[in-house]
């Protein structure tokens, strides 16, 4: 279920071991497959104490999500229906399946307009809970060697990829108390304490500035201020007027 290899030590009876346990720590599919059956499975056991076990809701991802993952093992071009919600309008087309991810109880799929005009910006993301109409099709497409998903979200938080953002140094003053949690569950994989004491501790990491990333620099409030660079200390500075704005007078 899961590619677990179990290897026999052949130094007696009964000497197992994984083989690629490794893979399993890792922050992958593998992993996240592994720990979510882990979870399952305790839940399953614990039907007795069933209203004492509280759960987020995923909304999104139930109804198209296999269907799409399907579509990306054939490489089959999908029909879908789209809701915009800036134009309050639904849009259907076709759009080659590159990826689906999974952040903040929404399933997101990343996909290319077969459309010429838009086929040429690139990948786009279109969020599950937002699908009126998914359908595969019997036409395939080629997937680009050169793309990766890994590599597209480089650098990035949350589903924003901003590939016209470019990474770079990025360093945070984070409160002593807010300091543990984010330890404790890092930002980022690039993530580095460089200096810690009683009062506050230092985190640098290798990141783009994506509104996803001050959404969440903003969620912790004012235990965490941003040195560098200066554009995003600007970017923050900017968003804290605007939201003192809509309090000052009260």
């Amino acid at each position: 279920m899961f590619g677990i290899i179990i290897s026999n030590e052949n130094r007696g009876e009964y000497r197992y071991f994984i083989e690629n346990e490794e893979d399993i720590s890792k922050n992958g599919l593998r992993s996240w497959l592994y720990k979510t059956f882990c979870v399952s499975n305790a839940l399953a056991n614990s039907q007795s104490i069933k209203d004492r076990i509280m759960l987020e809701y995923v909304p999104s991802g139930q109804e198209y999500l296999q269907a799409i993952i399907e579509a990306m093992k054939e490489n089959r071009v999908l029909n879908i229906t789209h809701y915009n919600y800036w134009k309050g309008q639904e849009y259907n087309f076709d759009v080659q399946p590159y990826c689906v991810k999974l952040f903040r109880q929404r399933w997101y799929l990343i996909g290319r307009s077969t459309y010429t005009y838009f086929y040429e910006q690139g990948p786009r993301i279109y969020s599950l809970d937002r699908l009126r109409h998914v359908h595969v099709k019997e036409e395939t497409f080629d997937m680009p060697k050169d793309w990766d998903a890994k590599d597209y979200f480089a650098g990035c938080y949350g589903i924003i990829a901003g590939q016209n953002k470019e990474i770079e140094p990025i360093k945070l003053k984070v409160s002593a108390g807010q300091a543990n949690y984010i330890r404790d569950l890092p930002m980022h994989e690039s993530q580095k304490e460089i200096e810690r004491n009683d009062e506050y501790s230092i985190f640098t990491y290798q990141m783009r500035n994506t509104f996803d990333l001050l959404q969440e620099l903003l969620w912790n409030g004012g235990d965490v201020e941003v040195l560098e660079p200066a554009a995003l200390r600007k970017d923050m500075a900017n968003m804290v007027k605007r939201m003192w704005d809509k309090y000052k007078n009260d």
